[in-house]
């Protein structure tokens, strides 16, 4: 599963009539290709942000809004932001309907207010993995200690939830990187629970970690915290001791598949996070094969967004061009077939998939 270099897919001389050529090469719409290219390649504009929530919609179907978290100060991307047209080398192909900085905040809501992520524990404040842009954001996240301080949080995100009613909440995700120790993961979301009942609150729970692994913790998550879904912060399978905090490395691929297995042994579910574009795809194929049986829901699988020079330099060869992440997409379908578990679109800004998944269509709707 080489990754040529093809010519007119690298971002400077990447034309729409190049990504129309992609999309009948791997048989999928243009519009995935477009938006996966536009989070590989980050956009050009006036505006000196380094990462920014973006609201558009494509020309070509200008039905369904998404959003996308990308960088807006690329001078080598080829789509230019001006006014509220994004444009491909002068095509327009979306319009801008909203930007706002991509903040590290103490919580906001996804699925129209079906889902709430918190970050609970300053997430600002991790400085681990080296191709984590959450150096890069504005601090604007709490780190909460008691009860108190998670009622507070609550009722502010009640408040700004669209019809102010948390109780429409289906998953609240707490995603953080800032729980260095097993113990102190356990004790915040044994608080949590309590917190979100006092809130009128029964959502399932996520968590973004890699530090729940002995049967102990899972067990005790099982019984005050459930209903639970683990989604183990893989990220990448090669070079993890290079680019990734302890917490994070220490955590073997050969490790995995028994961790995922005894969480669903616990009665929770699990997933993991993944970012397309640091593994050669010989090795995302086989983690992800491996993985496959062992999780509950469709893992979270994101385009690596390359916001500085340093971060450029952490990309396999090959990764710098749209088709390794076509290739990519075609591969985790693949691997994931067998589990017939198909992509949520809210669950993840920079994903490989949204009109279509496997020849399939998916529901376009609010991200």
């Amino acid at each position: 599963m080489s990754q040529p270099a093809v010519p007119g897919r690298t971002a400077g001389s990447a034309r729409l009539q190049h990504l129309e050529q992609a999309a009948l090469e791997h048989n999928i719409p243009v519009e995935d290709v477009l938006l996966i290219a536009v989070n590989l390649y980050g956009i050009t504009s006036d505006q000196d942000r380094n990462r920014a929530r973006v609201n558009l919609r494509l020309a070509r179907r200008p039905n369904v809004p998404w959003q996308v978290i990308v960088p807006l100060n690329q001078p080598a991307s080829p789509f230019l932001l001006r006014g509220d047209e994004l444009s491909l080398n002068g095509d327009v192909v979306a319009y801008i309907e909203r930007i706002d900085a991509d903040e590290a905040v103490g919580g906001y809501f996804r699925n129209d207010g079906r889902a709430a992520t918190l970050n609970p524990n300053a997430r600002s404040r991790c400085v681990g993995c080296g191709w984590c842009p959450n150096t890069l954001e504005a601090a604007a996240d709490p780190r909460l200690q008691e009860e108190q301080g998670l009622d507070a949080l609550l009722r502010a995100l009640g408040e700004q939830h669209p019809r102010h009613n948390l109780a429409e909440l289906a998953e609240v995700t707490v995603s953080t990187g800032c729980f260095e120790r097993e113990e102190a993961a356990v004790d915040h979301l044994s608080t949590l629970r309590p917190a979100l009942d006092r809130a009128g609150v029964t959502a399932r729970i996520g968590f973004l970690t890699s530090v729940l692994r002995s049967e102990e913790a899972l067990a005790t998550i099982a019984s005050k915290v459930s209903p639970f879904v683990l989604r183990l912060t893989i990220e990448h399978f090669t070079r993890r001791q290079a680019l990734m905090k302890e917490t994070k490395a220490s955590l073997l691929p050969e490790q995995m598949p028994g961790l995922l297995a005894r969480a669903r042994a616990a009665g929770l579910d699990t997933s993991y996070t993944y970012i397309a574009g640091i593994d050669p795809l010989e090795d995302l194929a086989r983690g992800v094969n491996t993985l496959a049986d062992r999780v509950s829901e469709f893992p979270n699988f994101q385009v690596f967004q390359a916001h500085t020079p340093v971060m450029q330099v952490m990309r396999t060869p090959g990764a710098e061009n749209l088709d390794y992440y076509l290739q990519a997409r075609t591969a985790i379908e693949h691997a994931m077939a067998p589990t017939g578990l198909r992509p949520v679109g809210w669950e993840c800004y920079r994903p490989l998939w949204y009109f279509t998944y496997a020849g399939e269509d998916l529901v376009g709707g609010p991200r």
